[in-house]
């Protein structure tokens, strides 16, 4: 008797899964088995094709949000023109505050590079070629020099064209 009590139990709480793969309810109902996370009082039918084929593993679904919170997680992004704006106006104000930072003559020379790079502003060269002179390690230094000829001859070139 107790193991059939059991049984019972075992039926009841779990739906019964049919060949087709439907988990309907214990005891021959004609309705279909709730996932525990679906709202209550939901008269409609659900026949999706995928519920679990076994008792022990109920289909999981992705809840979806309300249209009206699809407005407030909707990543925005800046146009070109507006990135391209904000950068121009980050450089002009930069320029004159980079001989106030603490760097070492390699920072420095990194730092002007990278303005150059970004404005293309040919008057920085010289400032680059100033820091890259400064700079102690002989390999980092032949690199610095390397990369103001590289700038020289990028920079040539465009207004040969």
């Amino acid at each position: 008797m107790f193991g059939q009590h059991n049984d019972e139990s075992q039926q009841q709480d779990a739906p019964a899964a049919t060949p087709q793969g439907d988990a309907t309810l214990p005891n021959g109902s004609d309705q279909t088995w709730q996932h525990p996370g679906s709202p209550l009082g939901d008269d409609t039918t659900h026949n999706d094709s995928a519920q679990a084929d076994t008792p022990d593993e109920p289909a999981t679904s992705t809840p979806t949000l309300p249209a009206s919170h699809e407005d407030v997680i909707a990543p925005t992004h800046a146009s070109d023109d507006d990135l391209v704006s904000i950068k121009q106006q980050a450089l002009t104000q930069l320029s004159p505050l980079v001989g106030h930072l603490d760097q070492t003559p390699e920072e420095k020379f990194r730092t002007t590079m990278m303005m150059i790079q970004a404005s293309d502003d040919q008057a920085l060269v010289k400032t680059a070629y100033e820091a890259a002179q400064k700079i102690e390690d002989e390999k980092t230094r032949a690199q610095a020099l390397l990369d103001i000829v590289n700038e020289i001859n990028y920079f040539t070139q465009h207004s040969q064209n």
